[in-house]
């Protein structure tokens, strides 16, 4: 009886993530306490009948199947990097774990401003070179490992007070700061080994983005622009696929190509800031999250128009036609589209946990925890809050 309640919980659970509709629970509800004995049969008979239902459901709800197919198309590639790590053998899990091989979006990001400038420096009718596109492939992931371990050596005390990133392997204990440094210094190699593939020039240019790499993660303790500088570090192969394949920079393309990557970075991480706004007030981080609050959407539109006229800018230089033009066009409509409809799910600051009243509480709570410097960092962020008057703070005093 109890491996049938099992059963029948697991296939409730994986429906209710396809569809959770009400009259699931309901059906779930008289499954688990239907009255006798139930066989692997009759749980296989009733797993069809939800299934015809979900089907007949869909057939009158499209939007049930497309956000089905949505959901599983979206987080497919996730899942299976997730896979590989999950079977990898216990000694080596942490690692791939540190250098977030689980979380291949990161390394996607670092690779597409990459793409971008291949594929602009190839000669007109011809396609990017497919090896240097693989050569980038690899260093991308390497570099994003190594960024990512960088950071939580340096974040390792912040990674503790926060749940979503304590169980990360520095943080939690599984590998020591020692032992990152060794993994540091064979991702590093491993990633010279790469750019030893380029040109003179190109080599001298990609060991200068060490010092963004290596600066980045202190950024967020200084500043409430630390998404400007991961822009300037992830963008950097704008500057070094172009050239690569030219042999140096034309600065009057890859500087606008740049440019749109670093605003393209801006929308991207303000909005995954504002995840994490309350845990950053209490550890003391700063992000672009908390300098915007309820001003984000104007900020993000302006990062928006301006990602799309460096793009058009650097297509103009690099003589592009049709194509080019075209494929920007749509990429605007989406931005335009996504910006004010996608946002108001993570930015609304009626939402818990993301309101401006509890991030000022949270800054009042933890304002004489540290010495003075946080205390100046708490004043500096209400100064400087956007959208936050003499009524925020006493409605903060009230709360308290």
């Amino acid at each position: 009886m109890l491996s049938a309640k099992m059963t029948c919980l697991l296939t409730m659970n994986a429906l209710r993530r396809i569809y959770p509709g009400p009259y699931l629970y309901s059906l779930s509800n008289c499954f688990l306490h239907k009255e006798g004995g139930r066989t692997i049969h009759n749980i296989h008979s009733e797993t069809r009948i939800l299934r015809r239902m979900l089907y007949r459901q869909s057939a009158i709800h499209p939007s049930i199947r497309q956000c089905k197919t949505q959901h599983y198309g979206r987080r497919s590639l996730s899942l299976s990097a997730a896979t590989v790590v999950n079977s990898a053998p216990a000694p080596v899990k942490p690692y791939l774990q540190l250098m977030r091989l689980d979380k291949p979006i990161g390394t996607w990001l670092l690779y597409l401003p990459c793409t971008w400038s291949i594929a602009l420096a190839a000669d007109p009718g011809c396609l990017p070179d497919l090896g240097m596109l693989a050569l980038f492939g690899m260093g991308a992931l390497l570099m994003r490992g190594a960024g990512c371990t960088i950071n939580d050596m340096w974040d390792k005390d912040f990674d503790k007070k926060v749940s979503r990133t304590a169980i990360r392997p520095i943080a939690s204990g599984e590998i020591s700061r020692m032992q990152a440094l060794v993994f540091l210094g064979g991702q590093l190699s491993l990633a010279l080994g790469v750019l030893l593939c380029l040109n003179y020039y190109s080599i001298a240019l990609g060991a200068a983005s060490l010092s963004l790499v290596i600066s980045y993660p202190l950024m967020k303790r200084i500043t409430y622009w630390p998404q400007f500088v991961l822009g300037l570090t992830f963008n950097w192969g704008a500057l070094l696929g172009w050239s690569a394949v030219k042999g140096c920079c034309d600065w009057s393309v890859c500087l606008p190509l740049y440019f749109s990557g670093v605003m393209w970075t801006l929308i991207y991480d303000t909005i995954y800031a504002h995840q994490d706004k309350e845990d950053d007030v209490k550890v003391g981080i700063r992000s672009t999250a908390l300098r915007f609050q309820e001003q984000t959407k104007p900020w993000l539109s302006g990062f928006t128009a301006a990602m799309m006229s460096g793009l058009v800018v650097a297509g103009v230089t690099a003589e592009q036609t049709l194509p080019y033009y075209a494929v920007l066009s749509i990429a605007a409509v989406h931005l335009t589209r996504q910006v004010p409809e996608g946002l108001p799910e993570h930015l609304d600051t009626k939402q818990p946990g993301v309101d401006t009243t509890r991030i000022h509480r949270a800054h009042k709570q933890n304002k004489d925890a540290g010495g003075g410097e946080q205390k100046r960092a708490v004043d500096a962020h209400c100064d400087n809050c956007q959208g936050t008057s003499s009524n925020t703070n006493k409605q903060v005093e009230f709360h308290t």
